[in-house]
């Protein structure tokens, strides 16, 4: 069970030299606007994914006229140090430097729904994508590797592709080919286990939520041309070599894992015709499956989310907080003035945020 016990954040946007100590399950922080509530929560996504939710910019997390931020926690048994310069970033777990940072993903599976990065309902196929993959590669690491070898394979290509050069590309064809089915594979395999979760007590627990669930639904599509058998080396790799042609004239390949969406449907209409109110509660309930599919597969992420009574009122928040709770999982929730205060939860901890100074209550 990965559990936060000490956390210290050093000049990380307007938060510098604060220092905790959460509670093992509900930590709920209160703060008004501008005041480093979601940067609080920002800093614990990068700690365990070496980049923001936010931004790209380096330059907008370190503290002004700083020129490092340093993010320190007790994760279990192990020390996690994270410092980042504009020149270069340094991650050790118990002083031992980390190659990449997959290792720390391992050690430190964080899942986070805001107002803007939580409803994968709406969200981009990239963003899809992203989200998928998180939940893939916690449950088979092997994942991982193929998508290096499968990103190598389309770099390979498309350069090819760019000089118009014909060598070396049918091999590389196979290559895509067999990780690309490799991907899929898992991918799928993925979501029917999620779909598996929604057992009768589940589905029970998440009706509270949205009256319908039974009736969401969501289809994985691979990236391939339909005429694509996406699980057959054979098939994608003769799609391939048919299609040089017209590949040498878009000098690149638009099509394969690379490619893939997630698609959502309630009462089989499109996630396109819902209304924003069905996209962000069936984005919580696809978000609150995955927990739990990850729970029962001994993975216990840390659970981030940021702001979001700005979204739903109060009996689903507390019906949120309550699955979560019987998970026995490390929860971080922030929200405005006291709203939070309302809300009846145990087991907690309360903090309060003024202008990026963190007190417990």
């Amino acid at each position: 069970m990965a559990v936060i016990h000490k956390l210290a954040i050093t000049q990380f946007r307007n938060l510098n030299h604060q220092y905790i100590e959460p509670h093992k399950h509900l930590n709920l922080f209160i703060a008004n606007n501008a005041h480093g509530k979601t940067n609080f929560i920002e800093a614990v996504y990068y700690l365990g994914h070496n980049r923001s939710f936010k931004t790209k910019s380096l330059k907008e997390l370190i503290e002004f006229e700083q020129q490092k931020f340093q993010l320190d926690a007790q994760v279990d048994d192990y020390r996690i140090k994270l410092e980042k310069t504009k020149q270069k970033t340094s991650i050790s777990i118990n002083q031992k430097r980390l190659k990449n940072s997959s290792e720390l993903s391992k050690v430190l599976p964080i899942q986070i729904i805001t107002p803007d990065k939580g409803f994968i309902v709406n969200g981009t196929p990239k963003n899809k994508r992203s989200y998928l993959d998180w939940g893939v590669f916690h449950v088979k690491p092997a994942f991982l590797l193929d998508f290096k070898k499968y990103n190598k394979a389309l770099k390979n290509i498309n350069i090819l592709l760019s000089q118009q050069k014909d060598q070396e590309l049918d091999y590389w064809f196979l290559q895509i080919a067999q990780l690309s089915v490799a991907i899929n594979q898992s991918r799928q395999d993925y979501l029917e286990r999620l779909k598996q979760t929604n057992s009768p007590e589940l589905i029970n627990d998440l009706s509270v939520l949205f009256k319908s669930v039974e009736s969401f639904n969501y289809e994985f599509k691979s990236g391939w041309p339909k005429e694509v058998d996406a699980y057959s080396v054979d098939s994608i790799y003769h799609y391939l070599l048919k299609s040089k042609g017209f590949l040498f004239k878009s000098k690149y390949l638009n099509y394969g894992p690379h490619k893939a969406n997630l698609k959502f449907y309630l009462n089989d209409q499109e996630e396109c015709f819902f209304s924003r109110g069905e996209q962000k509660t069936l984005s919580i309930v696809f978000w609150l499956t995955q927990v739990s599919m990850l729970v029962d597969n001994n993975i216990q992420p840390i659970v981030l989310i940021d702001d979001i009574s700005s979204e739903l009122d109060e009996t689903k928040i507390q019906t949120i907080l309550c699955f979560l709770k019987r998970l026995k999982i490390q929860i971080f929730m922030t929200d405005i003035g006291s709203n939070l205060l309302k809300i009846d939860v145990d087991s907690s901890r309360i903090f309060k945020i003024d202008h990026g100074v963190i007190t417990q209550q």
